[in-house]
């Protein structure tokens, strides 16, 4: 008996959930009943003859056969979304959805600009922020779970192309107090070892450049903490726990903002950002025009949403803002 196809209505269901991590946030996303949700999901694992998915209290989680399915059924998803995309913009202005996605400092100063500059731009279309460490977002863009990524130095890759955007120089961000005034405004890149970090923890990009800088000239951080979280880094210096390295950029809209001071890094330690696509999945009218929208929003100066905190200080001379 020949098998039946897989329908694709299921498999964009099953691919929701397993994203999502469980029926009810996936039902709310797609806009559908979750009882309609479980059906077609369970009437897709019967027609496979496997289990999918694993359900427990906290959600769902693929099965080994599921997260192989799902390896195939977020790119045949993505390409059938994309066909329906091209073709309904013969009509005009592009349409279809476009994710995309933002490390964490970069997405509090740049989401909000680019959603308003999106929807003014493509009416008919939708977009979707996902926020993460670049090591990350590298890795959505090449399984599809994101169509346009902004990372910090992207090593190269034939899975990805890659955009440059902009420098900005990095700083020892340091605990301002009564002597700040004589304290100098620069430290020398070699005597970073003598300041211990609170740094972020491997593969994020800062940490990596960090080291591999030190490393060239014969030297290595001192770590006194691993923080993933810049918000968190920012209230441990300013609690005086150690020191950061950081885009002073960082500090903006941060309410221990002011209780800190940036010292630039001699010779500069620069980090890159970059826009970041996939080689292998052709891009829709939509996609195209939304990476060179971000190269536009982020290429100018962002500031994040006005709050009752307090302003931090001044960007070092030379800093690009992003």
């Amino acid at each position: 008996m020949p098998q039946r196809l897989v329908d694709l209505k299921q498999l964009e269901y099953f691919v929701a959930v397993a994203d999502a991590g469980g029926f009810s946030r996936a039902a709310r996303l797609l806009g559908v009943a979750q009882p309609a949700l479980s059906r077609q999901v369970r009437a897709l694992e019967v027609e496979l003859r496997q289990n999918l998915l694993v359900r427990n209290g906290r959600g769902a989680v693929p099965t080994e056969a599921g997260k192989r399915l799902l390896d195939h059924g977020r790119g045949i998803v993505q390409q059938v979304a994309r066909a329906r995309a091209e073709v309904e913009a013969v009509k005009g202005e592009p349409v279809g959805h476009v994710s995309v996605a933002l490390p964490p400092t970069l997405a509090r100063l740049a989401a909000a600009p680019l959603v308003i500059a999106f929807r003014q731009r493509f009416p008919r279309a939708t977009v979707s922020i996902v926020e993460g460490l670049s090591s990350t977002i590298l890795e959505w863009i090449v399984v599809g779970r994101a169509d346009i990524g902004l990372v910090y130095n992207p090593a190269p890759s034939p899975a990805i192309d890659v955009r440059p955007l902009l420098d900005e120089d990095l700083s020892l961000i340091v605990p301002r107090d009564a002597r700040a005034g004589a304290q100098a405004r620069s430290v020398r890149l070699r005597d970073l070892p003598d300041y211990p970090l609170i740094i972020p923890s491997r593969p994020h990009a800062i940490r990596a450049l960090v080291e591999a800088r030190l490393a060239a000239i014969g030297r290595r951080p001192t770590v006194a903490l691993e923080v993933d979280a810049v918000s968190a880094i920012v209230e441990l210096v300013a609690e005086g726990l150690g020191h950061a390295i950081l885009s002073p950029q960082a500090l903006r809209g941060e309410s221990a903002a002011r209780r800190l001071r940036a010292r630039a890094i001699v010779p500069a330690l620069r980090s890159s950002l970059a826009v970041v696509v996939s080689a292998h999945r052709p891009a829709t009218l939509l996609q195209s025009a939304c990476v060179a929208l971000v190269g536009s929003v982020v290429g100018k100066p962002l500031r994040p949403a006005r709050t009752a905190t307090p302003r931090g200080p001044p960007l070092a001379r030379g800093v690009t803002r992003t």
